[in-house]
């Protein structure tokens, strides 16, 4: 999942938002091929006892864009999660591409979103992102 957080500089709007993209239903199916997806949003507790990966500060232009890959990808009409094409780290790859972040998806690592991140991070040493085991 992603979190937003801050103020807008052209408002004063204060962002305390996360998302995170995932099947609705979890069943053999999503083996199969593309399911019904749905976009969720965690607990701040929850939140709170989670790893950062990595942090990037963004406009607030680029911060809408983000909202709107939340709400295309949330509305998509029909079946549009898919474990090899969107699925989750395919979500967090979108958001973090507007962020201005290098951003692949290695076959071996589609089902292993800590992994993954790690690579992230990896790609763009930028980030001072230490891995998390």
């Amino acid at each position: 999942f992603v979190v937003f957080e801050g103020v807008l500089d052209d408002t004063g709007e204060v962002i305390d938002e996360n998302y995170g993209f995932s099947s609705k239903r979890v069943t053999p199916a999503i083996l199969a091929g593309p399911v019904e997806q749905m976009m969720m949003s965690e607990d701040p507790d929850y939140i709170d006892t989670t790893n950062l990966h990595f942090t990037i500060t963004v406009s607030d232009e680029t911060y809408r864009e983000m909202k709107q890959v939340v709400v295309s990808w949330r509305d998509a009409p029909g079946r549009y999660y898919d474990l090899k094409k969107r699925n989750c780290i395919h979500f967090v790859g979108r958001i973090a591409e507007l962020g201005g972040l290098k951003v692949d998806f290695p076959k071996k690592l589609l089902r292993k979103p800590k992994a993954w991140l790690n690579h992230i991070a990896q790609l763009n040493p930028k980030l001072h992102a230490e891995p998390i085991g």
